[in-house]
């Protein structure tokens, strides 16, 4: 037994393992922690620096800024010049004056200007180190100068996003510890965006105040600090909006302790008044309104889609349009001259080729407000050639506004129709349906689909877009980039669209099913730059190679090319000859709205030319409850509501610019791709001919959907001339004669009628029978009896010089077929049974024919009529 000592010493030493295996967990525990905080910690640093790396990588060098913003010579980043495609040309400058901007020191600005730019664009302009940390949600802010400084010049491609945000502050940081706060504000003031194309204080001062910038006053310098936020509201755009920011701004500065009261109420009332617009227009192409174009808008608009608007205007570049200058030249002068026509004015034609291929217009076609508009692309690049804003009373506006396409979307309608089986010469009828009405308020009847096409008939349209589906119809024409309402309103209606969407849809057609030209809002669309170029001679973009998209197969392009490019197929409405004949092959359509606008759009191989015509004095509503065209009776408020005669309005134009945009080209059409077949066919039901086919044309197929049965428009009937009634088995030989008629259905019956087309009657002639032949008739069964199966056909078949008899049958009251019923017979049968004939599977009305050949060549003949009523 242990000892009271060794208990005690037991203990202890229980006690002293315990405490050191206490020890030893806390040792561990801290041992883990600091083990699990370096490891967090050396995977924060890593990932820092990763995410630092990733922020500055690529990051701009702000060294550039001193070589993109420092005077050369005095002067500043030149002007971004438009250029035609040769590069030879300047069609725009984006500046408000013909000159070179010249560069501003600091030191030379009035005190006023400094201090309202700063209160205006950073008001802690001399507290920050050059970026501030607010704002980082909305990236496309840029509270400092150094920071705009930094995206204008260094980061303006960058997509807006946090990250662009954050090396925006970086570089800002690095511009003023760089740079200094005064070569900033300097820097700013020489390159700031005043509107209108003034970039940097000279030009905004000369501008709007027609002075230097040096003398600009304290209630001058406040506006333009305020014009520099929001250059859309300077003293020509918005002048009360630009006086009552420049007002605001004095009150901050008031506020700021920048100027004290009485400076404050002298600026308020020297603020100036709205001051008239002092540039001049901008060298070039002659351009009409505020300084600006169809041409410059277009080419600003795609460009926007990879750079920011304001950098490309703030300077220093070169963009080479796609624009031919001669032929800009031309298809200006002749729109305008065309627009003075309409509108019954005169301007001198003499120093313009083109007004050589124009035509008259309509005698009455005297419009009170007219306008046109025209554009010309190549459709092999998708490159434009010519761009005419909309044009009235010989004055060219910016303006390319949409407008409803009319039957311009007919042949997508079409299009569908072929794709699912139909051609060129599918049967198509022209017949009333409601109150719809075609452009020349007649119905045309049965025609081949190219026919309907050609000439613009709408109700064969309506009854394809009925067969073959409303959504159908509608994903065609979104192919294409147009847009329609799938109803009998698809003319009037549907959504509009401009010169540009129209051309670009059928250029696909031009370039047998292509879509060439450069992606733009993710779909390939025609362009109007060919590249742009840096002053130092870099290359931002190069888009004159195209990019291409298969958008229809060759084949269904092709019939789509046969039918617009036929010329004597249209001639039912347009006259031969007519103004569409231009000389070459090109391919034509017409559109009309039952409103005040007109389109003509047509195409050879290597041009597409499309003019929009409109009379703003009219209203656009079309006519209400399905009514496309108002009915020939009703007097039109505008020519180009006139359907039929309003489209010859601007095919004039048209003519005009194919023919100059064409006048150094072969005259190429379009050769037939694999796959499509050429045959004759009857005309209009595009079958087979037969013996009964009026008129035989040649017409194409896609392969496999040749026809394989024959007419059956058109058919013989046998007729007493006499009467006029269908011939039976019982007129006289001597007066029945063979017409052909068209067989017209029932639906169209009624228009067949009221149009005086010739009807097969559907009455037969009065049955005479006459005194029997003693030697050759047929005594059973009797007249009109009802049979059955096997019948017994009693007579007799005798007289002198008998030779032989048969028997035969034959369907219906004057049978278009016999079938002999055995052989010929040799003896003679006197009043006995001449034939047995089974007439099991048969039923209705029969004729029998006995024929009796004697040696003399005399025929003679014997017929009764029965009705089969075989179970």
């Amino acid at each position: 037994m242990p000892t009271v000592t060794e208990i005690v010493h037991r203990r202890r030493e229980r006690r002293a393992d315990s405490r050191r295996r206490n020890d030893s967990r806390v040792r561990a525990g801290w041992l883990g922690l600091g083990y699990i905080f370096s490891v967090a910690l050396a995977v924060g640093i890593f990932a820092f620096a990763f995410a630092y790396a990733d922020l500055t990588r690529d990051l701009p060098n702000v060294a550039q800024l001193p070589v993109l913003l420092n005077p050369t010579n005095g002067l500043l980043l030149q002007p971004t010049r438009l250029t035609d495609r040769s590069g030879g040309v300047t069609l725009f400058t984006f500046a408000p004056a013909d000159g070179a901007r010249t560069y501003a020191r600091l030191s030379t600005l009035p005190q006023s200007l400094r201090d309202a730019t700063i209160a205006a664009a950073d008001i802690n302009f001399n507290a920050h180190n050059g970026y501030t940390l607010s704002g980082l949600d909305n990236p496309d802010a840029h509270p400092t100068l150094a920071q705009s400084l930094a995206y204008d010049f260094l980061l303006f491609d960058e997509p807006s996003s946090l990250r662009r945000a954050l090396r925006e502050r970086l570089l800002a940081a690095q511009i003023q510890s760089e740079y200094g706060r005064n070569q900033i504000l300097e820097w700013y003031l020489n390159s700031a965006n005043y509107g209108h194309y003034a970039f940097g204080i000279n030009a905004a001062a000369q501008l709007y105040f027609g002075k230097a910038a040096r003398d600009l006053t304290l209630s001058e310098s406040a506006m333009l600090a305020a014009v520099a936020q929001a250059p859309s509201l300077n003293p020509f755009d918005a002048p009360e909006a630009a006086a009552q920011r420049g007002e605001e701004l004095l009150g901050v500065m008031k506020d700021l302790g920048l100027i004290d009261d009485d400076e404050y109420a002298r600026a308020i009332r020297a603020m100036p008044s709205p001051p008239a617009p002092l540039r001049s227009t901008p060298v070039g192409l002659p351009i009409t309104g505020e300084g600006s174009s169809a041409i410059v808008n277009l080419v600003m608009a795609q460009l926007s889609t990879r750079y920011d608007r304001q950098r490309i205007e703030r300077g220093g570049l070169i963009i080479v349009s796609t624009i031919d200058f001669d032929l800009q030249q031309q298809s200006l002068c002749v729109t305008q001259i065309f627009s003075a026509r309409l509108a019954a004015q005169v301007l001198d034609e003499n120093n313009c080729a083109s007004a050589r291929y124009l035509s008259s217009p309509p005698a009455d076609a005297n419009l009170v407000a007219p306008s046109a508009s025209a554009i010309v692309l190549d459709p092999r690049t998708g490159q434009i050639l010519a761009l005419v804003g909309e044009t009235t009373r010989g004055v060219e506006s910016p303006h390319m506004s949409a407008h409803p396409p009319g039957s311009l979307l007919a042949p997508f309608i079409y299009l569908t129709g072929f794709a699912r089986g139909l051609g060129p010469a599918s049967l198509v009828w022209d017949i009333p349906q409601g109150d719809i009405q075609n452009g020349d308020g007649i119905f045309h009847g049965p025609m081949r689909l190219r026919a309907a096409l050609a000439n613009d008939y709408l109700i064969p349209a309506f009854d394809v877009l009925a067969q073959m589906g409303a959504q159908n119809a509608i994903n065609t024409a979104r192919s294409f980039g147009l847009d329609l309402i799938a109803d009998s309103a698809f003319v009037s209606d549907s959504p509009p669209a401009s010169l540009l969407d129209v051309a670009g849809a059928y250029s696909v057609f031009a370039a047998q099913g292509l879509r060439n030209g450069q992606t733009l809002d993710d779909s390939i669309q025609p362009s109007i730059v060919l590249r742009v170029d840096t002053i130092e001679g870099a290359t931002w973009l190069d888009w004159s190679q195209p990019e291409s998209q298969s958008v229809v197969t060759p084949q269904l392009a092709y019939l789509m090319n046969h039918i617009l490019s036929d010329g004597p197929a249209r001639w039912p409405s347009w006259g031969n000859p007519n103004v569409l004949e231009i000389g070459r092959p090109a391919a034509v359509k017409s559109g009309w709205t039952g409103g005040p606008d007109a389109w003509t759009v047509g195409y050879t191989p290597s041009r597409v030319v499309a003019v929009w015509v409109g009379d703003s004095s009219t209203p656009l509503n079309p006519p209400q409850g399905g009514e496309v065209n108002p009915p020939p009776q009703a007097e039109a408020s505008s020519p180009l509501q006139g359907g039929a005669r309003g489209v010859r309005v601007p095919a004039a134009l048209w003519s005009a610019l194919m023919q100059t945009a064409s006048a150094s080209l072969a005259p190429d059409g379009w050769s037939a791709p694999v796959g499509i077949t050429e045959m004759d066919v009857c005309d209009p039901s595009g079958l087979l001919p037969t013996n009964d086919c009026p008129t035989i044309v040649r017409e194409i197929f896609l392969n496999g959907f040749e026809p394989a049965q024959a007419d059956n428009l058109f058919r013989g009937y046998q007729i007493n001339r006499e009467t006029g009634l269908l011939a039976t088995v019982f007129t006289p030989p001597e007066l029945v004669e063979r017409r052909v008629f068209m067989v017209v259905p029932a639906e169209a019956r009624v228009w067949a009628a009221e149009s005086g087309l010739p009807v097969p009657p559907e009455t037969y002639d009065a049955i005479q029978v006459g005194a029997p032949n003693p030697n050759v008739n047929i005594s059973a069964p009797a007249l009109f009896a009802d049979v059955n199966g096997i019948v017994q056909i009693i007579g007799t078949a005798a007289g002198e010089g008998f030779q032989y008899y048969r028997i035969q049958v034959g369907q219906g009251l004057n049978p278009r077929e016999w079938i002999q019923i055995g052989g010929d017979v040799s003896a003679p049968v006197t009043n006995g049974l001449l034939a047995e004939w089974d007439t099991a599977g048969l039923s209705g009305l029969y004729a029998i024919q006995l024929i009796v050949v004697y040696g003399d060549s005399r025929v003679e003949t014997a017929i009764t009529q029965v009705t089969i009523t075989n179970p």
